[in-house]
């Protein structure tokens, strides 16, 4: 006996009309036609959107200026170098900016000028009588007046106020020798040194009777020149001071230096003096 499944599905289509077999590869042409296209048309579609994007994405890359590259600041010795991006527009000056800030000429640059004083601000060997000649490093002994002050019975203010640098210069000859101290301080300060002077020669109280401090001349050159004589301890002395500016020169004279012999001294030295000062 026939199966069932069978019996049933030669019921079915007993009375079916099956279409011709060309008719059948006929419509099949057709559906593989139409996939086709229909796959071309949508490959086409496809690469107009991405097109179109990449137009637009081009767009926006022109209108938009590139980011800045990052600048390596260099770092201390042992210290991680750091990356900090480079200043934008808003936070660094232009060109002309920068140029107009610049100093130029007869203008004076925003860094202080040195302190130190140049050698040629002291006496030269030129400034001296023949046989003298330029020693090398300082001398042993203290010849200041500073030190002859120290004598006195009763205290002294300080000679030198706010002193900021300070150059020697020492000079020998076979019969005498000439030392040299330059100090620069501020211009008040270099007022006030000089006030000084006077004021411990005149405050001193001597500590034995043959000692004596006293102003042997004044007005000697420079800004302001005084000359001081003085025995400490049975040795006669000569200072003279010169102030030009912001500088004041120390110069120990020979013990038998007159007034007029300072004078000559006191205007070498103010006139050296003006290679270390802009106040001449």
């Amino acid at each position: 006996m026939p199966d069932q499944l069978f019996s049933d599905l030669y019921r079915d289509t007993d009375r079916l009309t099956w279409a011709p077999v060309e008719e059948v590869r006929r419509r099949g042409r057709q559906r593989t036609r139409r996939a086709r296209v229909a796959g071309v048309l949508a490959v086409a579609v496809a690469v107009g959107v991405l097109t179109s994007g990449a137009a637009v994405l081009a767009g926006h890359r022109d209108a938009t200026p590139p980011l800045p590259p990052a600048t390596v600041v260099p770092s201390t010795p042992g210290a991680d170098p750091t990356v900090s991006p480079t200043p934008s527009a808003e936070s660094s000056p232009s060109p002309d900016a920068q140029s107009s800030r610049r100093p130029t000429g007869g203008t004076p640059s925003s860094r202080p000028p040195s302190r130190a004083i140049p050698a040629g601000a002291t006496l030269q060997l030129a400034d001296l009588p023949p046989g003298f000649a330029m020693s090398q490093g300082r001398i042993k002994v203290d010849w200041t007046l500073e030190s002859a002050a120290v004598s006195c019975e009763n205290r002294l203010p300080a000679l030198s106020v706010g002193a900021l640098a300070d150059r020697f210069a020492v000079f020998d000859s076979p019969t005498a020798w000439l030392a040299e101290r330059v100090t620069r301080h501020s211009q008040a300060d270099a007022v006030t040194s000089m006030k000084r002077v006077r004021r411990i020669v005149a405050d001193c109280v001597p500590a034995r009777p043959d000692d004596s401090l006293s102003i042997l001349a004044e007005g000697l050159g420079g800004d302001d020149g005084v000359l001081v004589g003085g025995e400490i301890k049975g040795i006669p002395s000569r200072w003279l001071f010169v102030r030009q500016g912001d500088l004041v020169a120390q110069l120990r004279l020979d013990h038998q230096a007159t007034p007029d012999e300072a004078r000559h001294f006191a205007k070498l030295v103010a006139d050296r003096l003006c290679v270390g000062t802009d106040a001449c």
